[in-house]
């Protein structure tokens, strides 16, 4: 059969996107997902996050390479494989960013892309649901009531977490209740992707009513294997199901190839297909079809150092996972009362400055009243503790995504390059000095009994750079590896409408356009870029 559309990666774009091309009845779209089905409870209750991310069913389980900034070590790197991607694994944060992040976009020469340009698209995506205790005064003409994507305020409290946003108050930071609106700065209880008790994925807000439509198909467990040309032409996608097929499953279009792959893949995937660095290409024996130097470039991520306070007088979500505890909250979640099992890994957010002569929001702070092995969300730690996290917001450091093989079931090389930038790694001391601050206040002395980690004895600039390498994790936010730039720009990948350059029917609608990366979590304007792609395709199909 021959599609209209075909759509690589069933993620936060690529489920907005089948949504959305499949709304005309006369269009035919193929979704093709390397993952399964979002069957697991773990992803729909939000608390399955810290199942997920280490779940080989149903995430790529990629790793990093060892660099100077991680101190020699591979960082574990989850992406979602499954439908939904990563909007089914994540810690559930929706958080558009700052006015700035995108009017620098366009500045950049990418004209269309600016905070003003995207914010129709960012309101149209959403129904914000407020919590009934948030500022009715806030300005709403700034959020969307309309859209299949449910953010809400989180509900749940804790005296930790009260006490952590006095803290911050005393420390200068201003309440801020709607962080999505027309001030990033400040600190409030998160906003999430959650309807009622449940998580909403990229796939339940938009492929859930879309699957139902005749003229739109969907392929799981495919795993992308190569592209088909005719001159500069896509003609289709191969999928095989197992690296041990020894035959490939060809899906024809007769219009476009659309790859919502992500940071990762989507970069992997046009290197496969000879698009990319001729020298990278050429090394493995990949016949170069389109010299593009920028393909798997600028990768960038956030880069969080999670510090632990051990607590008492209170119970932590560590003991709330254990035991009768543990049977309790299953209980009230089953009756749909307020429990843990609601819950994302983190709980408050501070959006905040290293510099207060410049006072630039560079800096993101979060914190939770539980705390994890290694400063990783993937266990929890076995005493009372609660985490404090904070990262740079708009990383210099840059790496790349390389592949690795000609097989396509060959992990690709992947290297952030993480606090490779001097200025990187200022921002981050300050941001440890920060959280250290707030760790040992006022507010939260009644709660706090000692800093585990890093710990009393370190004090020094040099010692604090180590903790930040020897501590800190991937956010999950990678973006930038096809990167969205004027065609005088060397590292070029895709244009304004997000066309790679040197093809007429090829596009990348995913976190890997970023020009930038945005001061947040990347959910959102990933959410808002493939919303905007998609009335530029409808408008001009």
């Amino acid at each position: 059969m021959e599609f209209d559309y075909i759509i690589v990666g069933a993620g936060s774009a690529g489920c907005l996107l089948a949504n959305r091309l499949s709304a005309n009845s006369q269009t035919n779209v193929c979704l093709i997902e390397a993952g399964p089905t979002d069957w697991s409870p773990f992803i729909h209750i939000p608390a399955g996050f810290i199942k997920t991310v280490t779940n080989k069913k149903l995430n790529w389980l990629y790793d990093t390479l060892p660099s100077w900034g991680t101190n020699g070590r591979s960082i574990p790197t989850p992406r979602g494989k499954v439908i939904g991607g990563s909007s089914s694994i994540n810690g559930l944060i929706f958080n558009r960013g700052q006015k700035m992040d995108f009017d620098n976009w366009a500045q950049r020469g990418n004209n269309g892309w600016s905070y003003d340009d995207l914010l129709p698209h960012f309101k149209s995506l959403e129904k914000y649901v407020p919590c009934g205790t948030n500022n009715k005064s806030n300005d709403r003409s700034l959020r969307g009531n309309d859209g299949e994507m449910i953010v809400s305020d989180l509900g749940w409290r804790h005296p930790l977490c009260d006490a952590f946003i006095k803290a911050a108050v005393e420390m200068g930071m201003p309440i801020n209740d709607d962080y999505n609106g027309e001030n990033e700065e400040g600190v409030s209880y998160v906003q999430r992707t959650v309807s009622g008790m449940r998580r909403m994925s990229s796939a339940k807000a938009y492929l859930k009513s879309a699957k139902k439509r005749k003229n739109l198909h969907i392929i799981t467990n495919a795993h992308v294997t190569n592209l088909q040309f005719e001159n500069q032409r896509v003609v289709g996608v191969e999928y095989k199901k197992s690296r041990f097929d020894t035959k490939g499953v060809l899906v024809k279009t007769a219009n476009e190839v659309i790859l919502s792959a992500g940071a990762i893949n989507s970069p992997q995937i046009l290197q496969l297909a000879g698009i990319g660095p001729g020298d990278l290409l050429k090394s493995i024996g990949i016949e170069v079809r389109q010299e593009l130097a920028g393909v798997g470039k600028n990768l960038r991520d956030h880069y969080a150092t999670r510090l632990t306070g051990r607590v008492k007088n209170t119970k932590t979500i560590n003991e709330m996972s254990k035991g009768p505890l543990l049977v309790k909250e299953i209980i009230k979640y089953a009756l749909g009362r307020q429990s843990i099992l609601s819950l994302g890994p983190t709980l408050v957010y501070c959006f905040w400055h290293s510099n207060e002569l410049i006072r630039n929001n560079d800096l993101q702070i979060s914190f939770t009243p539980a705390s994890y092995a290694l400063g990783r969300q993937a266990e929890l730690d076995t005493f009372p503790g609660f985490s404090i996290a904070c990262w740079g917001q708009r990383p210099e450091s840059s790496g790349w995504v390389k592949v690795n093989s000609k097989n396509p079931f060959d992990k690709p090389l992947i290297q952030p390059n993480y606090l490779s930038a001097t200025e990187d790694q200022k921002i981050l001391i300050e941001g440890i000095k920060i959280s250290r601050s707030l760790m040992h206040s006022k507010p939260l002395s009644k709660y706090f009994d000692h800093e585990i980690y890093p710990g009393k004895e370190i004090h020094s600039d040099e010692e604090l750079l180590n903790v930040a390498r020897d501590r800190s994790n991937t956010a999950y936010h990678l973006v930038g590896s096809c990167r969205m730039a004027p065609e005088t720009d060397k590292t070029s990948v895709v244009d304004t409408k997000l066309r790679v350059r040197g093809f007429e029917n090829l596009r990348v609608i995913d976190a890997s356009i970023m020009p930038m990366i945005p001061s947040s979590n990347v959910n959102a304007a990933v959410l808002a870029i493939a919303e905007k792609a998609a009335s530029e395709i409808l408008k001009n199909d």
